[in-house]
């Protein structure tokens, strides 16, 4: 069936042909709270926009729940729900836009094609685990999943509509009296305790759904909502028809006392050995609408205009210094990997690579992919040689070890598998300085540098003294004393270059190094977020260059022609602009963003500022003053996770997505270049908190991915990754 025109009396007649910029094709489907459009973003990326209908815009409860859908949209990764593009519940008519996912419901495709086979329920299975489980480490209980609201796209299952999900850390729970969920899938103390319900109820809710997959019917059946109820709170669950193997891990899904069901987590380590092939895991291309996607309720759109009744407010966003903490650690250049014990041991650099390294001879280039087998669920984590001058790589794996690495060829010149104190995690490469050490942090623990050419250990030094991770500039580490004093270290001896308090910063971080001016950039919010004190530091002597307190939760961000550019956030933690401030002249210009982007990744190529918002939006802003119209272009890379952004060579972009993949894209007009292919370990995404930035050298952009491989690819032809 083609998608349905708003023809008539219908509500979706009401709706303009436009949600914000964005021009409204087709109706996907409609329901209580509004109607699903097919749309497209001004780059011609298909998106499913949501428009809520006119009786209920007038309603302010009802505006209150439709921000609250749109927060906890945003609030989980993409990797396996619909990725917001842009919303605005202010509008007259409130809308949101996500990105476009192919494929039937999961009851759609039941009732057409009856139930799923074992292999498919078990596939099935683990990606609603996994999504689960990435929708609960984002701080968000959905509380309304059911067959309707998971879509089957080649790339996996996604779970769509929060429109009744809440935060964890919500204060206003439900009304008294209030129903919230659909009863067919809701957990007992949905019915008995609505104002204790936890991420629990939604892996009850996850047995019921497979259920369904698996026999066409629920657990507790019944023409009658109220019978249905009852069944859930005092019968067993009925699992005639589930395949055997699966019936005890769906059983216990669906027990009774939340505390008995099984995490997401144990859930899919109860499926291990997967029996499902990796194939179905990996993001494919993108391809048109489904022809039946003009279905009511049960269509193929990824955000569906549903029924779901009355929650708790919106969910919130981490405030203060912790977000800032966090914005700032991601931006510095290495990224921090998680975990892992190392044993002792060392290569001289005489032997030949380590078995398994591939190398694929092109006529100008030679790939190679060296393996770095750690444990599972995060990929290694590189950073280069002095200067970035292409004649070292350092990577750290958790679970492996860290090592040294030749561009050109992968090979393995030295390694270190120390045996770290008990309770301590490797944090990985702080960097490799110019001051000739390669330094790893042990977080809680040591900072350890070591010899580049020989790996042989210089020093270590215990960092309990110290707030966060030490921040690398050239060949100084700078590092923030418990007390708020700053301290620059030598990083070829670990020895104290200077020490200075700073007035008015308590617990200052750092975020950027510019490595033109030598100079680095220290900032600190007020506990109230109205202002941020930024201090420019002369990295060799410790001297403040400049001082100045700006208005805004901001953060540095980069340097264009002598000005500071930072990024600027509001109450919600969502960044809604830049802030380019002039040292010499002293003077603030401020440039909006087009729209709200959560926890962007930003870097600066001259005169423009890219924006990479971890669901995957690339935006390019003009940030000279005076400039008018600020947006340059936008990308919708449909990537549900990536790293921060680098800047290569020939007007690139390049980072990195959670299934390994890596891609560039050209900064002049935002067009896609290249992908390489993904590379999951077993199948299956990786859920570290952040991902590993690629890493330009030469004429080589070196990635790492979760399957415990570091890969080299050639910088000028991304068309044939």
């Amino acid at each position: 069936m083609p998608p349905l025109r708003g023809t008539g009396s219908r509500p979706e007649a009401e709706h303009p042909e436009y949600a914000g910029r964005y021009r409204l094709e087709a109706c996907l489907g409609a329901g209580g709270m509004g109607v699903v459009h097919l749309a497209r973003s001004p780059s011609g990326l298909q998106l499913a926009v949501k428009v809520v209908h006119r009786q209920h815009a007038a309603d302010p409860e009802f505006r209150a729940r439709f921000r609250q859908e749109v927060a906890a949209a945003r609030r989980v990764s993409g990797a396996f729900t619909a990725p917001v593009v842009d919303a605005d519940p202010a509008a007259e008519l409130p809308w949101m836009a996500t990105l476009y996912v192919p494929g039937p419901t999961l009851s759609a495709q039941v009732k057409r094609n009856g139930p799923m086979s074992p292999a498919e329920l078990r596939r099935l299975t683990a990606g609603l685990a996994e999504a689960l489980r990435d929708i609960h480490r984002a701080g968000v209980i959905h509380r309304d999943l059911k067959p309707s609201n998971v879509l089957l796209p080649d790339s996996g299952p996604k779970v769509i509509d929060f429109g009744i999900s809440r935060p964890y850390d919500s204060d206003v729970r439900t009304e008294t009296g209030k129903l919230i969920g659909s009863p067919p899938y809701m957990a007992p103390e949905q019915f008995q305790r609505p104002r204790e319900v936890g991420p629990a109820a939604d892996v009850f809710a996850l047995g019921a759904v497979l259920v369904h997959a698996a026999t066409g019917r629920g657990p507790f059946d019944s023409d009658s909502p109220y019978l249905v109820a009852y069944r859930v709170v005092h019968q067993e669950a009925d699992l005639a028809g589930v395949p055997a193997d699966l019936a005890p891990l769906v059983g216990r899904c669906l027990a009774k006392d939340p505390a008995e069901r099984p995490t997401p987590d144990e859930i899919m380590s109860a499926l291990h050995p997967p029996s499902y092939e990796a194939a179905a895991f990996i993001p494919v291309q993108r391809r048109p609408p489904a022809a039946e996607s003009g279905e009511t309720d049960e269509g193929t759109t990824h955000v569906r205009a549903g029924d779901g009744l009355p929650s708790g407010p919106g969910a919130g966003a981490a405030k203060g210094r912790r977000t800032r903490r966090r914005l700032a650690c991601v931006a510095v250049a290495a990224v921090l990997v998680a975990g892992g014990l190392w044993a002792a041991g060392a290569w001289d650099g005489s032997r030949a690579p380590e078995a398994g390294a591939e190398k694929v001879r092109t006529a100008s280039f030679v790939p190679w992919q060296t393996p770095l087998p750690g444990t599972d669920g995060s990929a290694p984590s590189c950073v280069p040689g002095a200067a970035g001058t292409g004649s070292a790589l350092y990577c750290v794996a958790e679970g492996f070890g860290s090592a040294r690495l030749d561009p050109s060829d992968g090979r393995m010149v030295w390694t270190h598998r120390e045996a770290f104190p008990k309770g301590a995690e490797a944090a990985g490469p702080l960097g490799a300085v110019s001051g000739g050490a390669a330094c790893t942090v042990v977080t809680g623990g040591e900072l350890r540098a070591y010899s580049p050419g020989e790996g042989t250990e210089l020093w270590r030094t215990n960092l309990s003294a110290y707030l966060d991770t030490p921040f690398p500039a050239g060949d100084t580490l700078l590092t923030v004393r418990r007390d708020g004093t700053l301290q620059g270290l030598a990083a070829a001896s670990g020895a104290s270059l200077w020490q200075r308090a700073v007035p008015g910063h308590e617990r200052p971080g750092y975020a950027l190094h510019d490595a033109g001016t030598g100079l680095a950039y220290a900032f600190e919010s007020s506990a109230q977020g109205t202002t941020t004190l930024v201090t420019a530091v002369e990295v060799k002597t410790g001297a403040t260059a400049w001082q100045r307190r700006l208005a805004g939760m901001l953060t540095p961000a980069g340097t264009s022609d002598g000005a500071l550019l930072l990024t600027s956030m509001n109450e919600k933690a969502q960044t809604t602009g830049l802030v380019r401030y002039d040292p010499v002249l002293r003077s603030t210009t401020r440039i909006a963003l087009p729209f709200r982007m959560n926890a962007p990744e930003a870097v600066v190529d001259g005169d423009t500022a890219l924006l990479l918002e971890r669901g995957g939006t690339l935006l390019a802003l003009d940030v000279r003053p005076g400039a008018g119209r600020a947006e340059r272009w936008r990308l919708e890379t449909a990537v549900g996770v990536t790293s921060a952004p680098v800047l290569g060579g020939g007007g690139r972009l390049y980072f990195s997505a959670a299934d390994g993949r890596l891609l560039a894209v050209d900064t002049e007009n935002g067009t896609l270049l290249g992908q390489t292919r993904p590379r999951l370990r077993e199948g299956k995404l990786s859920h570290a908190s952040s991902l590993p930035s690629p890493v330009v050298l030469g004429g080589s952009v070196i990635g790492t991915a979760p399957d415990g491989s570091v890969f080299a690819v050639d910088a000028d032809d991304p068309a044939r990754w």
